[in-house]
């Protein structure tokens, strides 16, 4: 028993010892560490260098930029409205009388006066009507004549007087209101013109209301645009105005000639008006643009509105001043057609950098 219980620690400390032995040895261990170390440390070395170089050269690295000159000059602020052509003799002329087109005397093109014939419905009922009249009319006026004539010197009744003159102002009348019938089968030009549309033909049924001909007076044309009710202090007769005629590519320029007192309550706008010269291009009902100049600095200072950036302590710009970047704080006023007017900030003279502002940094060195 005793041999026994002897065995056993031998046994198990022989199984530590060989345990130990298959184990790392710590002390190779940790040199392995620290060669791996020394590695680690090599190339961190490498890379900071290598970062530190390139830093040196990014900081040494001079930004291509375009700039260009601050330099005061006139700046206009416009309203822009749409308007269109319109001309106040624009007629267009219907029958009075239902009836069938007798005649038709102009075509589109043709330059007309005030009172001209353009065109008849069918009136020959009327016309043989006043003929017939004619007669009984000149009998009536005979027969008047002559009783008058006896009346005054007492021959005759009065009564046959009376008779004579009623039947000569009852034949008148007849007549007076068959020349009114053969009027209204009459179509003429109420005003001096050219001829811009025949709508009717020969033999076509015409009644009251249907459009027959218009007539248009070209020496009168003028564009028409409403303006809202917010410019109305600002907006007055003989204020410049550019007008811009998309469908004629065309544009001209002119002064306000009318601007309406009045808002209208609708949709609270008012009216303006420009004559325009007389010219044949030109149709009622073309769209205009005006663009209505409503605030002018004769000595502006104008930079490109995207060259304005944005930031907690306000709007700034980016100059380039002894060929280096810098900020500038501005106060901007009016905009129009992407430039934007600076009322503070920059004076004449200054650099303003165009392009390649959005990646400088205050102090980097730039070349243009």
């Amino acid at each position: 028993m005793r041999t026994k219980h002897f065995l056993i620690p031998v046994l198990a400390m022989g199984f530590l010892l060989s345990c130990h032995s298959s184990a790392t040895d710590p002390k190779t261990e940790l040199a392995a560490l620290k060669k791996q170390r020394e590695e680690l440390n090599t190339k961190i070395a490498a890379i900071e260098t290598a970062l530190s170089m390139s830093d040196t050269i990014m900081k040494t690295k001079i930004q291509m930029v375009s700039v260009a000159p601050v330099k005061p000059g006139i700046f206009r602020n416009y309203v822009e409205i749409q308007g269109r052509i319109d001309a106040d003799d624009n007629i267009s002329l219907s029958p009075q009388m239902p009836g069938s087109v007798t005649r038709i005397l102009v075509k589109v093109g043709d330059e007309v006066t005030q009172g001209q014939l353009l065109a008849e419905i069918d009136n020959k009922v009327i016309i043989q009507g006043i003929a017939e009249l004619q007669n009984a009319q000149e009998l009536a006026n005979t027969m008047y004549e002559k009783q008058k004539n006896l009346w005054d010197q007492k021959i005759g009744t009065e009564v046959q007087y009376l008779q004579a003159k009623n039947q000569k102002e009852s034949v008148e009348k007849k007549m007076a209101s068959l020349q009114t019938q053969l009027e209204l089968s009459r179509l003429k030009s109420p005003i001096n013109g050219t001829v811009d549309a025949v709508d009717i033909r020969l033999g076509q049924m015409a009644a009251p209301g249907m459009q027959a001909i218009r007539v248009v007076n070209f020496d009168n044309l003028k564009v028409k645009g409403e303006v809202s009710e917010a410019f109305a202090g600002k907006i007055k007769r003989g204020d410049p105005v550019d007008i811009v005629f998309p469908d004629m590519g065309d544009s001209i320029t002119g002064k306000i000639d009318f601007a309406a007192k009045v808002i209208n309550q609708l949709n609270r706008t008012f009216t303006v008006q420009v004559n325009l010269d007389r010219n044949k291009d030109y149709h009622p009902n073309m769209i205009a643009i005006l663009k209505i100049v409503d605030y002018v600095n004769p000595k502006a200072i104008v930079v490109p509105v995207n060259t304005i950036q944005h930031a907690e302590e306000g709007d700034f710009v980016v100059i380039a001043e002894n060929n280096k970047a810098k900020k500038v704080k501005v106060k901007t006023g009016h905009s129009y057609n992407g430039n934007v007017e600076i009322t503070e900030g920059l004076k004449e003279g200054d650099k303003v950098i165009l392009k390649g502002f959005q990646e400088l940094n205050e102090g980097e060195e730039v070349k243009f």
